[in-house]
């Protein structure tokens, strides 16, 4: 029986934080240049996992495949809440 009461920790993707951020740059320049919303389209993507939503165009599909789902979602927590929260 798995032990509820503990809080799990999550291990940070802050090494490959840079690496995932020019992923994303690529991506949304990929996206924009093709005439996608590139957050509607990175968001569809993150949320269903179906790469179909992110463009064959400049690579980005390639690219995004690359990255964890979760790593991406941290990368962008982070850089939220160092912009909105923390100020």
């Amino acid at each position: 029986m798995a032990e509820t009461g503990n809080t799990k920790s999550f291990k940070s993707v802050q090494d490959s934080a840079s690496r995932i951020e020019e992923v994303l740059r690529q991506v949304y320049a990929a996206l924009q240049s093709k005439g996608y919303n590139p957050v509607n389209q990175i968001v569809g993507y993150i949320m269903s996992g179906d790469p179909t939503y992110i463009t064959s165009y400049a690579d980005a599909r390639y690219l995004i495949s690359r990255v964890e789902r979760d790593e991406i979602l941290e990368v962008l927590l982070q850089h939220y809440l160092e912009e909105v929260i923390e100020r």
